[in-house]
């Protein structure tokens, strides 16, 4: 088993491929076949596997999510950090902090258009850390 954290530096609100980082990892773990566990250490941000090759897809998933969770809602009542606060929080619940991929021949089995992204949900940028666990045969 092999475990390492990492630390991304995000520029604000976006998403961040990860995937090269999370594949250097796996290959170095020498694992032919096995899962790799990604954990994000945040309550603002989270992890997703979307569409790597057309921009676009992230940029409507954004638009949908900023339609979804409101930024500076009224109703809010965390507000400490600014107005996307609590908003960068809900997001985070409503997407996820962990992803198990599986590992095939040593690498990780995504499909041929998906990509493991940190989504940044607050405006300021972040120092983001994450722990990838590898275990297999």
């Amino acid at each position: 088993m092999e475990q390492q954290t990492i630390s991304i530096q995000t520029q604000g609100r976006a998403t961040i491929n990860i995937t090269r980082e999370v594949e250097q990892i796996v290959q170095g773990a020498d694992i032919s076949q096995g899962l790799c566990h990604v954990f994000v250490h945040h309550t603002s941000a989270s992890l997703i596997i979307t569409e790597n090759a057309d921009t676009d897809v992230r940029r409507d998933l954004e638009s949908y999510i900023a339609r979804l969770v409101v930024d500076g809602d009224p109703n809010y009542r965390h507000d400490q950090e600014g107005p996307d606060d609590m908003a960068a929080h809900i997001r985070s619940v409503l997407t996820q902090s962990e992803i198990t991929l599986p590992i095939r021949a040593g690498r990780l089995a995504l499909g041929t258009w998906q990509g493991l992204f940190l989504w940044e949900h607050r405006y300021s940028p972040h120092r983001r850390k994450i722990t990838i666990t590898v275990s297999g045969a």
